[in-house]
C-alpha cells in the first residue's frame, strides 16, 4: 500500500513536509520551517505530526529554510536515516543551517532582553549550533539526471527545478509487486529566463504530481523590465538623499540582485554609490555559487567567461562583521543595504529596518515572496506601524515591490508546466500556496481536464 500525507505547506506557503509511506518505508519530502507569527510557528516547528524515528529517508528539494530548516530538530528527535539532495544543495545546507542556528541564538538573546523589560519569561531557540554537525553527517549529494536507489524497489532522479542553485524536481520510481508508479514532487518551480540558473526541466512521464502554487493565482511582470525599474528606484532614492534597504534571501535573490546591479553599473545607468551586502550567509552562499558553474544558464556562463565575476564590482562591499554592520546605521549619505532575511523575520535586516523605516527619504525594496504574518508582509502591505524586536516603529519610508525578481513560476508558468504531462497524471496535489492561490490553481487544473486534483489540508492522507 502506498499512502501520501501532508504535514506542512498545505494551503499555506511555508513549512514544506509531505510524507510518502510505501509499504512501511517512509520518505519525508522536505523538512521545512513554518514562518509567520512566532507564537504560532514555534510550537508547529517544535512538534512534528509524525514520529521522526519512523522516517527512513528524507529528500530535500532545495536549500531554502521553509524546505530544509527543521532538519536539525528532526534529527534531535531521533531521525537517523539519509538526507538526499543535489550536490549544490548539500553545500548550501551547511551554511544555511549553521546560519539559522546562529540567528536563533543571537535573536533569542535580544528578544529576551526586551521580554525582561516587560517582565516576560525567556524563550529558548528551536535548535542551536551544537545540533548542526549531527544533521550534516546525514546529508548525501547527487547530481542532476542520475538515478540512485533509496532501497529495493524505490529509485530517485533529480531534475533541475530552475528555482535556486541546486533546486530539484524529485521523481520517485516505485516498484510495488507487479505495479509500477512514479511520483513527481515539483519542489519550488522557477521561471524561464531568470538570471544565473537554467530554466525548469519539464517532467511529462510521471503518474502522481505534487506541485507548488505560491503564485497560483497571480502573474509576474516581465523579467525583462526589471533593470529599468531597478534603475529608476535607485536614482529616485539617491536624489532624495535616502538609503535603500533590501530584505533579501541570502540564497539566489541576493546573487540575482547583485548581478543586475553589476549590469546597471557597467551601463552607467546608476551612479557610483556604496552598495553593501550585509550578510555573512550571503557571502558564503556567493562563494558556493562560484564553485557550481554547472548550474549556470548560458548567458551567465558567457558573462563569467568574457566580462567578469558576476558577483563583484567596484562600489560593492560584502560586510561580514557586526561592527561594520552597526556602522552603516551611523552613515547618513545614500547607500543600498542588502541584508537577510528575505521575509525580514530575523538577522541584520531587522536592525537596518528599525533604524530607517521612519524616514520618508528612504526606500524599502521588497524583492521576494512575503508569507502571511511576517514583518516583510506587513511592510509590503504598508502597515502604518510594525513591531520589530517587540517594539513598535512607524512606517514612513517608501515601499517598492519587485515581483520581477520572484524565483517562483507564476500561474501561467505552472499551468504550462503541468500541462506537458496532462495525459499521464493520475492524481494531482496542489501544495505550497496560500489557500486562495492553491484553490485557484487547482480549479485551473480541473478546467484543463487533469484528473483527481486536490489542494490537501494539513494532516490529510491519500492512498495512491
Amino acid at each position: 500500500m502506498i499512502n501520501l500525507s501532508f504535514h506542512g505547506a498545505d494551503r499555506t506557503v511555508t513549512g514544506s513536509r509531505h510524507l510518502l509511506d510505501i509499504n512501511g518505508y517512509r520518505i519525508l519530502l522536505d523538512c521545512g520551517l513554518f514562518q509567520g507569527r512566532r507564537s504560532d510557528t514555534y510550537q508547529r516547528n517544535l512538534n512534528f505530526s509524525f514520529d521522526p524515528r519512523s522516517i527512513d529517508s528524507v529528500i530535500i528539494s532545495h536549500a531554502h529554510m521553509d524546505h530544509l530548516g527543521n532538519l536539525p530538530n528532526l534529527v534531535k528527535q531521533g531521525f537517523e536515516g539519509d538526507v538526499n539532495c543535489t550536490s549544490a544543495t548539500l553545500d548550501l545546507a551547511n551554511i544555511m543551517l549553521t546560519d539559522s542556528a546562529n540567528i536563533q541564538e543571537h535573536d533569542i538573546r535580544y528578544v529576551n532582553k526586551v521580554r525582561r523589560r516587560h517582565n516576560q519569561p525567556p524563550v529558548e531557540p528551536l535548535y542551536d549550533s551544537a545540533d548542526i554537525p549531527p544533521t550534516l553527517k546525514l546529508l548525501r549529494g547527487s547530481s542532476y539526471d542520475r538515478s540512485f536507489d533509496l532501497c529495493d524497489g524505490i529509485s530517485v532522479i533529480f531534475r533541475d527545478a530552475g528555482h535556486i542553485l541546486g533546486s530539484a524536481i524529485t521523481v520517485l520510481n516505485i516498484t510495488d509487486g507487479q505495479r509500477k508508479l512514479s511520483v513527481c514532487f515539483s519542489g519550488d518551480l522557477g521561471r524561464n529566463d531568470i538570471p544565473i540558473i537554467r530554466d525548469p526541466y519539464v517532467v511529462a512521464d510521471a503518474d502522481i504530481l505534487i506541485i507548488e502554487s505560491t503564485y497560483g493565482n497571480r502573474l509576474h511582470t516581465d523579467i525583462k523590465s526589471v533593470l529599468d525599474k531597478l534603475a529608476a528606484v535607485i536614482n529616485e532614492t539617491i536624489s532624495r538623499g535616502g538609503k535603500i534597504i533590501v530584505p533579501s534571501f541570502a540564497l539566489e535573490r541576493t546573487q540575482e540582485l547583485v548581478y543586475c546591479l553589476h549590469q546597471l553599473k557597467l551601463a552607467s545607468r546608476i551612479p557610483d554609490f556604496p552598495i553593501y551586502v550585509d550578510s555573512p550567509l550571503a557571502i558564503d552562499a556567493t562563494d558556493i555559487f562560484r564553485v557550481h558553474p554547472e548550474c549556470y544558464d548560458a548567458e551567465t556562463a558567457e558573462f563569467l567567461r568574457t566580462v567578469a565575476d558576476p558577483f563583484g564590482f567596484r562600489g560593492l562591499r560584502y560586510v561580514s562583521t557586526v561592527e561594520e554592520s552597526k556602522h552603516l546605521n551611523d552613515v547618513k549619505t545614500p547607500m543600498m543595504i542588502i541584508a537577510g532575511s528575505g521575509m525580514a523575520e530575523a538577522g541584520r535586516v531587522q536592525h537596518h529596518l528599525k533604524n530607517n523605516i521612519g524616514d520618508p527619504k528612504n526606500t524599502v525594496l521588497i524583492v521576494g515572496w512575503q508569507a502571511e504574518n511576517t514583518l516583510g508582509r506587513k511592510i509590503a502591505e504598508k502597515w502604518p506601524e510594525v513591531s520589530i524586536f517587540g517594539e513598535t516603529y512607524k512606517l514612513r519610508c517608501r515601499v517598492e515591490i519587485f515581483n520581477e525578481f520572484s524565483a517562483h513560476a507564476d500561474r501561467n508558468d505552472l499551468i504550462r508546466w503541468a500541462g506537458a504531462g496532462s495525459q499521464r497524471w493520475q492524481k494531482v496535489f496542489v501544495v505550497h500556496g496560500e489557500e486562495q492561490s492553491a484553490l485557484s490553481l487547482a480549479d485551473a487544473f480541473k478546467e484543463m481536464g487533469l484528473r483527481e486534483v486536490t489542494a490537501p489540508q494539513y494532516g490529510q492522507v491519500f492512498q495512491l
